[in-house]
């Protein structure tokens, strides 16, 4: 398995991922709306993956494409919002392959840490709107919040001691982000937004989403990834119900 390749994983993605900080979701499409007023919002979700955030953008009244460049996390994305309007298309956030000045917002969520920056902001820049927005927002675990996740988190720093998350919320990608959007000079302002919730999750659930993660399997290896799931699997046996804590971190981008 390579970085950021999830041909493999798209399955547990599409059955395990959680969603999303629901207010710091409404928050961020209420700024879109009010800018644009009574205009029907065109938002561009790229590196959709299985489209997780893109239905959560379409439930708060958006027109959403989702852009995604993985065959196998985009037919997940397909089968999963087989009920709803969204439209899925083959490209990447620096080659969306979309029309010039066509959507309101791009958001890119969990992914923005993927594509070259300077592209993907000048590909957004080319498809939006004068005055629209880019967001890009992570969904990652409040170990803090979490005694479970915290005691699984210390292990797995025993097992990879050397591990260096990228894919993460808290990655040093996420933590000097501000900066880097702040100093883009396609960018009038930039805000942060953040926001935590808890989600009750089954045993199956809790492992799926730990089997789910890329960045961690890649750099630990195979064996040690086992390890790993194996140690979480025996902690977890008598435990069939899990409150599982999670932070959502966000920026939200006005483009000049």
């Amino acid at each position: 398995m390579k970085h950021g390749d999830f041909s493999e994983l798209a399955e547990n993605y599409s059955k395990y991922r959680p969603g999303y900080s629901d207010m710091v979701v409404d928050i961020s499409c209420r700024a879109v709306k009010d800018f644009f007023h009574d205009e029907k919002i065109k938002v561009v979700d790229a590196g959709a993956g299985t489209g997780i955030f893109s239905r959560m953008l379409e439930n708060k009244g958006l027109d959403v494409t989702a852009v995604e460049p993985n065959d196998e996390m985009r037919k997940y994305g397909i089968l999963d919002s087989e009920k709803m309007k969204i439209k899925f298309v083959a490209g990447s956030a620096e080659e969306t392959g979309l029309a010039e000045n066509s959507c309101n917002l791009v958001t890119m969520a969990s992914s923005f840490h993927w594509p070259d920056f300077n592209k993907a902001t000048n590909e957004f820049q080319r498809i939006l709107k004068p005055g629209g927005y880019f967001l890009s927002i992570w969904n990652t675990r409040a170990v803090e919040r979490d005694p479970l996740t915290l005691k699984i988190e210390k292990k797995l720093k025993k097992i990879v001691p050397e591990l260096k998350r990228r894919s993460s919320g808290r990655s040093e990608f996420c933590d000097s982000l501000h900066e880097k959007l702040s100093s883009c000079d396609c960018f009038k302002d930039v805000v942060y937004l953040e926001g935590f919730h808890a989600e009750k999750q089954s045993r199956d659930k809790y492992m799926g989403l730990w089997k789910s993660v890329n960045d961690v399997r890649v750099q630990a290896g195979e064996e040690r990834f086992q390890s790993f799931i194996s140690y979480i699997e025996e902690i977890t046996k008598n435990t069939p119900l899990i409150n599982a804590h999670y932070q959502t971190r966000a920026w939200l981008a006005k483009y000049k």
